[in-house]
C-alpha cells in the first residue's frame, strides 16, 4: 500500500521540461536572437563581461532538483560567427527515485565559424537515483567547442557514497556527420569499480572535458593545465 502511494506521488509530480536557445551575430556581439521554454527550464537575461562580444547565458531549473520521470531537453543552436557561454548557476541535483529514470538529454549544434563553450556546474546524484544523461555535440566544418560534463556520485561533504541506484551517461562530439568522440558510462549503486583500483578508487566525481577548435594555443594552455594539477 505504502510503496504505491510512493509511485504514484513520483508520478503526479514528473516534470517535464524543453528549452530551445538559439544565438546569432548581430554588429558587434552575439545575442540570444531566439528562445522557446516549456515545463521549468529557463534561462536568465544573457549578459557580456567580456570585450569580445560574447553572450553568456544562465540555465535555470527553479525546481532546484530532478526526481525519477523528470524528463528535460534542452537544444542549443550557435549561428554563423556567433560565440556563447553557456553555464548554470548551481550544481544539478538528482534525487533518489522510488523506480523511475529522470532523463536530461541536451543536443548542441555548432554553425560554421560558431563559438560555444558548454561549461555547466557539475551533476550530484544522490544515493538511490536513477539518472540518464545525454549530450551530443554536432560540429560543422570551422566551429569550435569547448565542454565539459562532471558528475558527483553520492554526497561526500554528507558521507553520502553512492550505494544505490544507476548512471547513465553519454558524452558525444561529432564534426559533419562524423564521430569525433563518443564516451559512454554506465554505473550503479555499490559497483565494483567504485572502489577498485582500475576503476574510481573510490573517488566520487568523474568528468571529462573536450576541446575541438584550430587554435593551438588553446589546446596546449589546457594540457599544461592538465599536467600541472596531476
Amino acid at each position: 500500500m505504502n510503496k504505491i502511494k510512493l509511485n504514484e506521488q513520483e508520478s503526479n509530480t514528473e516534470w517535464k521540461a524543453q528549452l530551445d536557445l538559439q544565438f546569432s551575430h548581430s554588429g558587434e556581439r552575439t545575442i540570444l536572437s531566439h528562445r522557446k521554454h516549456y515545463g521549468p527550464l529557463q534561462v536568465q537575461k544573457p549578459f557580456y563581461p567580456e570585450p569580445n562580444g560574447a553572450c553568456h547565458v544562465y540555465i535555470l531549473h527553479p525546481p532546484g532538483g530532478v526526481v525519477g520521470g523528470d524528463r528535460l531537453n534542452i537544444s542549443i543552436n550557435v549561428n554563423p560567427n556567433s560565440h556563447t557561454l553557456i553555464t548554470t548557476p548551481a550544481a544539478g541535483k538528482f534525487y533518489r527515485s522510488a523506480g523511475s529514470f529522470a532523463t536530461q538529454q541536451q543536443t548542441l549544434k555548432i554553425a560554421p565559424k560558431g563559438i560555444l563553450e558548454w561549461l555547466p556546474s557539475e551533476n550530484i546524484l544522490f544515493s538511490g537515483a536513477k539518472t540518464k544523461i545525454k549530450t551530443k555535440v554536432e560540429m560543422s566544418c570551422d566551429s569550435h567547442f569547448l565542454g565539459w560534463e562532471i558528475s558527483c556520485l553520492g554526497r561526500p561533504a554528507a558521507a553520502e557514497i553512492f550505494s544505490q541506484g544507476e548512471l547513465d551517461q553519454s558524452f558525444e562530439v561529432w564534426l559533419e556527420g562524423r564521430p569525433l568522440r563518443i564516451e559512454r558510462l554506465k554505473l550503479k549503486g555499490g559497483d565494483p569499480i567504485l572502489k577498485a583500483k582500475w576503476g574510481m578508487r573510490e573517488f566520487p566525481v568523474i568528468g571529462s572535458m573536450v576541446c575541438v577548435t584550430e587554435n593551438t594555443g588553446l589546446v596546449d594552455s589546457l594540457r599544461g593545465i592538465n599536467e600541472t594539477s596531476l
